[in-house]
Formats: C-alpha cells, structure tokens, sequence
C-alpha cells in the first residue's frame, strides 16, 4: 500500500513538537499513472502500526478520498476532527494536515490521486472541488449517492484489473472513472457551481499553480520571490496574476494562510503561541505575537482563550 513510513521526504523529516512531515506519492511497484485504489478495510489491514498508532499527523502532496458505506470515520484534517458517515466523502487535499484514527467499523472506498492524473480541461472545470478552501467533508445530494457508490466500486474493479487489457486502456478507463465520479461530486452542496470556475481564472493555470505551493509551502516559504521562482515566473508576472485573482498582493495572501493556520492551531488545536510560532518559521514568538495582533486585534493567548470559552 503506497501510504508507509517510505513516504517520507527527507525535507521533512520531524525535528520538534511542530513539525508536520510531507509525503510524496509513491504507489507500490506496478501502479501506473498517479492514481491507486483501495479501501479502508484493506489499508488499516496492511498498516496496523502506521500513522495512527500512536496517531501522528502528516501532510501529503496528494489527494486522499474515501467514500465511506459503513460505520463511521474520523479523521483530523487541518487540526480538526471530521466524523463522516455512510454516504458521504472525506476529502484531504493536497498540503492539508492530516491525521488518522483508529477505523473502528469504517468501510469504504478509499482513492488516492495526484493533482496531474487530471487532464487540463477537467481540472479547470473541477477547481472549486479541488480548491484547499473547499469543504473536508461532503455530503452529495441524495439523487447522486447510490451513483457515486457504485462508480468508486468500478473504480476499484478497474484498478484492481491491472494485466487484463492494454496499459494505456486500463489507465484510460480509470481516469474516465475517476473524472466522471469527480464531476458528479462537484454538484454537492458546499461547492460553488462549475459556471462560476470556468469564469474564475484565478483558479486556473498560474494562480492554481500559486496556490497549491503555498499550501505545500506557507510555513516556510514567506516572500512573493520564493514562489515565483517555484512557479518559473517573475515576481512582477506572480503579483500580477494574484491581483487579477483576488485584487491582493501575493504577500498578503501568504499572511493571509500563515493567520488561518495559527488560528486552527490555537484554536481546535490547542498549541501554545510559542509552538505555533516555530511552526510557520518566526524565528521569534514576540514577532509572531505582533503579526498576530495586528490582523486580529488580538494577542495569540487572548485568541486562544476566547475560542476555548465560546466552545
């Protein structure tokens, strides 16, 4: 099963309590094109002592999706605990903190894919489905849950049929599977219509791309300069394609997703300020302390205490 201790980046490895290690994908021997099915029956099964025993939280560098039929599963995603129920979908994208429990009773489908196994035309269409912001869990319209059940099953069937037909014929019919299931779970409640993706070209090309590397990358990556030279563009090409997306300039963007991380941390998450500093790379807790309380109006431990009343 791809999901192991190998998956590991040596960039990543943990080097205190904050740190968040990054997994690449990398499937077993065999598996084609970015893109691997199991379930969730069979995943536990193969790692009985990894990653949630004791749990350990982690990010990957790819899609995780599990369609769950049975029982209930729960999963951190972003410092939060999801519960999710037969009939809806867990969705940890691409540079989401992530972290596992136990499956209990939980049965489903489980697929994992990289951004790319997408052709260019369907990425676009399915980008607000995609988007980091979008929501971890789903809950399809009734008409479309019995559909979606059955094409992941065919799914599963297809990926579990490598050798039985031409590579390029399985890889295609995989793709179109997983394609016309995505496209059907673009029509959940909580996702904006693909109308309004295909008119948003902030979440095409360059800004998508921008995107992504700063999910992957805010922690420690916090000037316009470093992402444009991860996107092989000028930093004047990079502002320009973010105003256009969003009328902001890229630094504030990056600030904008470092405050929404300290917020979950301090909040769901409990961490001390300190922690949380060092964890989106202030070398310094009273610079950290200021950059917060100048975008909320309030110190880290003032933010703190409030979401622990309210709770």
């Amino acid at each position: 099963m791809m999901v192991g201790k190998r998956h590991l980046d040596p960039s990543g490895t943990p080097s205190g309590p904050a740190a968040v290690p990054i997994y690449g994908f990398q499937p077993p021997v065999g598996t084609p094109y970015g893109l691997e099915v199991s379930t969730v029956e069979d995943f536990f099964a193969q790692h009985d002592d990894w990653p949630w025993n004791p749990p350990r939280p982690g990010r990957a560098t790819f899609h995780y999706l599990i369609a769950v039929t049975e029982g209930e599963l729960r999963h951190d995603v972003d410092h939060v605990t999801r519960t999710i129920t037969p009939g809806q979908w867990l969705w940890v994208r691409p540079g989401h903190a992530q972290c596992w429990h136990p499956p209990g009773a939980a049965r489903g489908t489980f697929i994992l894919f990289e951004p790319d196994v997408l052709r260019p035309d369907l990425a676009r269409l399915l980008a607000p489905l995609t988007a980091h912001d979008a929501p971890a869990v789903l809950s399809p319209h009734p008409d479309d849950t019995a559909w979606l059940q059955q094409t992941a099953l065919q799914l599963l069937d297809e990926h579990r049929a490598l050798g039985r037909r031409p590579l390029a014929i399985h890889h295609a019919l995989r793709r179109s599977l997983l394609e016309a299931l995505l496209l059907r779970l673009a029509n959940s409640p909580g996702i904006a219509p693909t109308a309004t993706a295909t008119a948003n070209t902030g979440r095409a090309d360059r800004y998508g791309r921008f995107l992504d590397a700063l999910e992957l990358h805010f922690r420690e990556l916090h000037q316009a300069a470093d992402y444009a030279e991860l996107l092989g563009c000028s930093v004047r090409t990079l502002s320009r394609t973010a105003r256009d997306a969003t009328g902001k300039p890229v630094r504030e963007l990056i600030d904008e997703r470092r405050l929404l991380e300290a917020r979950r941390l301090l909040g769901a998450a409990r961490w001390d300020a300190r922690t949380v500093a060092g964890h989106l790379g202030f070398t310094d807790p009273a610079n950290f302390g200021r950059f917060f309380r100048d975008r909320t109006g309030l110190t880290p431990a003032a933010f703190a205490a409030r979401t622990r009343t309210d709770a």
